[in-house]
């Protein structure tokens, strides 16, 4: 159960996710990202306004996020969003390290209104010999020097 600023937060996702469609940004999502109760990041859809297909609203936010707090890791920060992340966003918002998200509509109300992510994840799943694309792998000696130098490396910053 969402206390009432939570409840907030939600709420000015879900309000992002419709002036997004409104201004003709991109599909209807909306994402806010929280930090100690203060909207740090925020951000709605925009993928066919700027030609970018990653550019999903809980993306569009971490990037916001990100900017605004001057780090790469979103480790005390709580997400809130109009939508069940995609494997995409799932897997940005892991990478971001947030404590928690906070999600309103399920990812099979998304696929009701044709937003279906299920073949991505089923080709999570799918060997990679038998994906819809195909996946090739050709080692290359200087990549694996490039990884070398970055093992190797005493001043690297971790993440």
């Amino acid at each position: 159960m969402l206390n009432e600023q939570e409840k907030k937060f939600l709420g000015r996702a879900v309000e992002l996710s419709r002036s997004g469609i409104q201004a003709g940004q991109g599909g209807p999502f909306g994402c806010v990202i929280v930090l100690n109760n203060e909207i740090v990041g925020e951000g709605c859809n925009m993928v066919t306004s700027t030609n970018d297909p990653t550019a999903h609203a809980e993306v569009v936010a971490i990037r916001n996020a990100c900017k605004n707090l001057g780090t790469f890791q979103l480790d005390e920060c709580d997400v809130y969003t109009s939508c069940e992340p995609c494997p995409m966003c799932l897997g940005a918002l892991y990478w971001a390290r947030v404590r928690k998200v906070v999600y309103a509509n399920t990812r099979h109300e998304a696929a009701a209104i044709e937003f279906d992510d299920e073949f991505i994840y089923e080709e999570i799943n799918t060997d990679f010999m038998s994906r819809r694309i195909p996946f090739i792998h050709e080692p290359h000696t200087e990549a694996l020097e490039v990884f070398k130098q970055w093992k190797d490396m005493e001043s690297k910053l971790k993440y």
